[in-house]
């Protein structure tokens, strides 16, 4: 993958913690303080509020980066596996302080979440996608009273959400994982590879999807999601395209940048409401059949899937949920083009 210095750069700013982690321990929180960044606080109950479980942690190298770790959150003091959720991180986020509050906010609920570091220099996107796939593989191997494969989730950001196609792809086909629940989330997707249109045809009848795909990014052209999405075999029933845009208070601006979530420094609404609420439906829905839980995390446009909160009386901007979904800007806007060279899917743009 050919990435501009400064997009490099940029991830690496947001990168200044590491860790070295005991095989087992119990995951303290990364936040800065207990508040969100912004006027807005966090839901209190239904999807989105945090769970009760506490959050431990273990960590094995990886089978394929040396000198990195797979990390596996999961709920404290369980007596048998638990859903899983496989987390392929954007370009350039390999260390799981970037994003510790999703993972936290997965084990509080009491599911299983892995996060596997890939290297970003002097390797190719195939090898990148071996590094995930063993790493999952050997989390599932090795940690059996952990992970329950019977009902599986992949989810990714960036590069990981492009990834995650083919990786979803393995794991429920080659593999036979979620035959009691399956999803992918994919946000602000890039380039997929290793995934073919006869492929895209063979998803298994009970998988869910939603693609998100955020309003301000300027590095990912929305087409890459928007050709994976319209060319799945996912019924529009059980899949929906979501954008995000930014709202404008007084006092603070929620953005709707590529970074959306990360919450390494700091999180706010935006994290909640529009990310961590409709994964937490989307996860109630797919592993429990729950259909109030659908009505959120695939609502097709429902109240209850686009409404945002409202601080003041001004409400946050309302996401916008389609199943035919449209590009709103030129290519040009995008640092990563759908019709570049580079795409394997290049023949899909439009």
């Amino acid at each position: 993958m050919k990435t501009p210095i400064l997009f490099v750069i940029s991830f690496f700013l947001l990168l200044s913690c590491s860790k070295n982690d005991a095989d087992e321990s119990n995951q303290d929180s990364a936040y800065i303080d207990d508040d969100l960044a912004g006027p807005i606080s966090r839901p209190k109950t239904g999807y989105g509020s945090d769970g009760n479980y506490q959050v431990a942690k273990i960590s094995f190298p990886s089978p394929l980066y040396s000198g990195k770790n797979v990390e596996i959150f999961y709920p404290k003091d369980i007596t048998s596996p638990k859903p899983v959720i496989f987390y392929s991180h954007p370009y350039g986020g390999e260390e799981s302080a970037y994003n510790i509050g999703l993972y936290e906010f997965i084990a509080k609920k009491g599911y299983v979440v892995v996060f596997a570091p890939y290297p970003t220099a002097g390797v190719t996107v195939d090898e990148r996608y071996e590094t995930l796939w063993e790493s999952f593989k050997k989390a599932v191997t090795d940690y059996p009273g952990i992970i329950d494969t019977k009902k599986v989730g992949f989810m990714g950001h960036s590069f990981g959400a492009g990834a995650s196609f083919a990786l979803a792809h393995r794991g429920f086909i080659d593999e036979g994982w979620g035959q009691n629940g399956r999803f992918i989330f994919a946000m602000a997707q890039w380039y997929s590879y290793q995934i073919t249109q006869a492929e895209l045809q063979e998803f298994p009848e009970n998988t869910k999807l939603i693609t998100q795909v955020y309003n301000d990014d300027v590095t990912n052209d929305h087409r890459l999601a928007i050709d994976i999405f319209k060319n799945i075999n996912i019924p529009n029933s059980e899949k929906d395209f979501i954008l995000i845009k930014k709202s404008v208070l007084p006092t603070f601006t929620y953005t709707a940048e590529h970074n959306l979530p990360n919450t390494q420094s700091s999180y706010d609404a935006y994290d909640y409401y529009g990310i961590y609420r409709l994964l937490d439906a989307m996860i109630d829905y797919s592993f429990n059949g729950n259909l109030t839980a659908k009505n959120t995390a695939l609502g097709n446009g429902s109240k209850e899937q686009v409404t945002m909160p409202s601080y003041n009386g001004q409400a946050l901007s309302p996401l916008e949920v389609t199943d035919n979904p449209s590009p709103l800007y030129p290519q040009s806007k995008y640092s990563f083009q759908c019709g570049a060279l580079n795409n394997p899917r290049i023949t899909n743009c439009n």
